[in-house]
Protein backbone atom coordinates (compact mmCIF):
# COMPACT_ATOMS: atom_id res chain seq x y z
CA UNK A 1 0.00 0.00 0.00
CA UNK A 2 1.11 3.70 -0.63
CA UNK A 3 -0.33 6.76 0.98
CA UNK A 4 -0.72 9.71 -0.57
CA UNK A 5 -1.14 13.30 1.14
CA UNK A 6 -3.17 15.86 0.82
CA UNK A 7 -0.86 18.16 -0.07
CA UNK A 8 0.05 15.71 -3.07
CA UNK A 9 -3.52 14.69 -4.01
CA UNK A 10 -3.88 18.73 -4.06
CA UNK A 11 -0.60 18.85 -6.70
CA UNK A 12 -2.00 16.53 -8.65
CA UNK A 13 -5.42 17.49 -9.00
CA UNK A 14 -4.19 21.12 -9.68
CA UNK A 15 -1.65 19.41 -12.11
CA UNK A 16 -3.98 17.94 -13.82
CA UNK A 17 -6.75 20.85 -14.41
CA UNK A 18 -3.71 22.52 -16.31
CA UNK A 19 -3.31 19.72 -18.51
CA UNK A 20 -7.58 19.12 -18.71
CA UNK A 21 -7.04 15.14 -18.02
CA UNK A 22 -8.41 13.48 -14.78
CA UNK A 23 -6.18 13.56 -11.88
CA UNK A 24 -4.44 10.43 -11.48
CA UNK A 25 -0.62 10.58 -11.01
CA UNK A 26 1.68 7.36 -12.47
CA UNK A 27 4.70 6.69 -9.96
CA UNK A 28 6.82 4.22 -12.00
CA UNK A 29 10.10 2.72 -10.58
CA UNK A 30 12.61 2.71 -13.21
CA UNK A 31 16.68 1.86 -13.70
CA UNK A 32 18.88 5.35 -12.67
CA UNK A 33 20.71 6.97 -9.70
CA UNK A 34 23.15 5.87 -8.08
CA UNK A 35 21.31 3.15 -5.71
CA UNK A 36 20.15 1.63 -8.98
CA UNK A 37 16.81 3.24 -9.02
CA UNK A 38 15.16 6.19 -9.33
CA UNK A 39 11.24 7.59 -9.24
CA UNK A 40 9.34 8.44 -12.44
CA UNK A 41 6.18 10.76 -11.99
CA UNK A 42 3.95 11.59 -14.58
CA UNK A 43 0.17 13.56 -14.28
CA UNK A 44 -1.36 10.81 -17.31
CA UNK A 45 -4.84 11.30 -16.59
CA UNK A 46 -5.21 7.74 -17.65
CA UNK A 47 -5.09 4.57 -15.82
CA UNK A 48 -4.13 0.54 -17.03
CA UNK A 49 -5.95 -2.35 -16.26
CA UNK A 50 -3.66 -3.96 -13.84
CA UNK A 51 -2.82 -0.59 -11.87
CA UNK A 52 -2.50 -0.29 -8.54
CA UNK A 53 -4.84 2.83 -7.85
CA UNK A 54 -4.49 4.31 -4.25
CA UNK A 55 -6.80 7.06 -4.16
CA UNK A 56 -7.83 10.06 -1.85
CA UNK A 57 -10.78 12.73 -2.50
CA UNK A 58 -9.78 14.64 -5.50
CA UNK A 59 -6.86 12.36 -6.82
CA UNK A 60 -5.62 8.58 -7.63
CA UNK A 61 -2.09 7.29 -7.66
CA UNK A 62 -1.38 4.94 -10.32
CA UNK A 63 1.48 2.26 -9.65
CA UNK A 64 1.86 -0.55 -12.37
CA UNK A 65 2.55 -3.97 -10.31
CA UNK A 66 6.41 -4.22 -10.62
CA UNK A 67 6.61 -1.31 -9.17
CA UNK A 68 4.20 -1.58 -6.60
CA UNK A 69 6.36 -3.96 -4.88
CA UNK A 70 9.40 -1.66 -4.71
CA UNK A 71 7.23 1.00 -3.11
CA UNK A 72 5.30 -0.92 -0.98
CA UNK A 73 4.63 1.20 2.52
CA UNK A 74 5.80 4.47 1.26
CA UNK A 75 4.42 7.87 1.22
CA UNK A 76 4.22 10.62 -1.57
CA UNK A 77 4.16 14.00 -0.75
CA UNK A 78 4.83 17.23 -2.46
CA UNK A 79 7.18 19.11 -1.50
CA UNK A 80 8.22 22.94 -2.12
CA UNK A 81 11.55 24.63 -0.83
CA UNK A 82 13.75 27.67 -1.91
CA UNK A 83 15.96 25.34 -4.00
CA UNK A 84 13.53 22.70 -5.57
CA UNK A 85 9.80 21.26 -5.44
CA UNK A 86 8.25 18.16 -6.91
CA UNK A 87 6.86 14.71 -5.31
CA UNK A 88 8.98 13.05 -3.27
CA UNK A 89 8.69 9.31 -1.89
CA UNK A 90 9.15 8.39 1.88
CA UNK A 91 9.69 4.81 1.31
CA UNK A 92 10.63 2.53 4.54
CA UNK A 93 12.54 -0.30 2.31
CA UNK A 94 14.94 2.05 0.15
CA UNK A 95 18.65 1.19 1.90
CA UNK A 96 19.89 4.47 0.74
CA UNK A 97 18.53 8.07 -1.38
Amino acid sequence: MVKLTERAAKKISDLAAKKGVPAVLRLKVGAGGCSGMSYEFEVSGKLEKDDVVFELPGAKLAVDPRSDFFVGGSVVDYEESLMQSGFAVKNPQAVST
